[in-house]
């Protein structure tokens, strides 16, 4: 079905900026989408890129633009323990290997083979389990691991060692690595031994590194989170495909359209 929308701002938008305000592509693709007449505003095809939609019209996307939006593959896998995300070592498995038919839930347009090229979009580590996106979609991976991304990532981290007001006060704020400064980070205490982390960047092996400055020793280390996407009840070492919706949610919180 063709994607429509009435705008309902009270000024009046470029065309190219409102669909990637909405999350629906990057102004480029919308650009792109509208060289291609692929664009209608009550009726009328939109031709000129700095269009604006006023408020009560009707923008609609024909059938061919949403395909050509959807595209690319990413997907959601639950990464187990003792797996890469990309460029193993020899003797390593790399999470693109469990992208098999027997281990996806739901559908997939394609089952990924040796040949297919998807990268992770914000690594998790060999030791480290949970929400690993893959994905050979430009916008989404500038989405959430872009220069000017936003979004925040969430794990769940298990301890050992003792945890202190004086520990997490470093953990939040205070820490450097690589001779830079963090940014700041929620950090709370969510069960015995347990911390939850929230950041908005990904440096190598933060977590890990963080909690070694303050004499923690990371024991579990789960991604449950990227921005508006989580992992829900998918099962260890399975996958899916990312919705139209989800994809449009994580551009959106992302700022990749801008």
């Amino acid at each position: 079905m063709a994607w429509t929308r009435t705008y309902d701002e009270p000024e009046p938008q470029r065309v190219n900026r409102w669909l990637a305000q909405s999350g629906v592509c990057s102004r480029r693709e919308a650009e792109g989408l509208i060289e291609q007449g692929l664009v209608s505003i009550d009726g009328e095809t939109v031709t000129d890129a700095g269009r604006k939609i006023q408020p009560g019209q009707t923008l609609v996307l024909a059938d061919a633009a949403q395909a050509k939006i959807e595209g690319g593959l990413t997907v959601i896998l639950h990464k187990p323990v003792g797996v890469v995300s990309a460029q193993p070592d020899p003797g390593q498995v790399p999470a693109i290997r469990l992208l098999t038919r027997a281990a996806l839930e739901g559908e997939s347009p394609m089952i990924p083979g040796r040949d297919t090229r998807l990268a992770p979009v914000g690594r998790l580590d060999m030791d480290s389990r949970g929400l690993l996106l893959l994905s050979d979609d430009g916008v989404v991976a500038k989405a959430v691991i872009g220069p000017t991304s936003e979004l925040d990532k969430e794990y769940v981290v298990k301890v050992a060692g003792q945890i202190t007001e004086a520990k997490l006060a470093k953990l939040r704020h205070g820490l450097s690595l690589d001779g830079r400064q963090l940014r700041p980070a929620q950090v709370r205490v969510s069960g015995e031994q347990t911390l939850r982390f929230i950041l908005k960047e990904g440096r190598n092996r933060q977590i890990r590194r963080m909690c070694d400055l303050v004499e923690l020793k990371v024991v579990d280390l789960f991604r449950l989170r990227i921005g508006p996407l989580k992992l829900g009840d998918l099962r260890q070492g399975r996958w899916r495909v990312l919705t139209a919706e989800e994809r449009a949610a994580l551009i959106k919180a992302g700022g990749a359209g801008r």
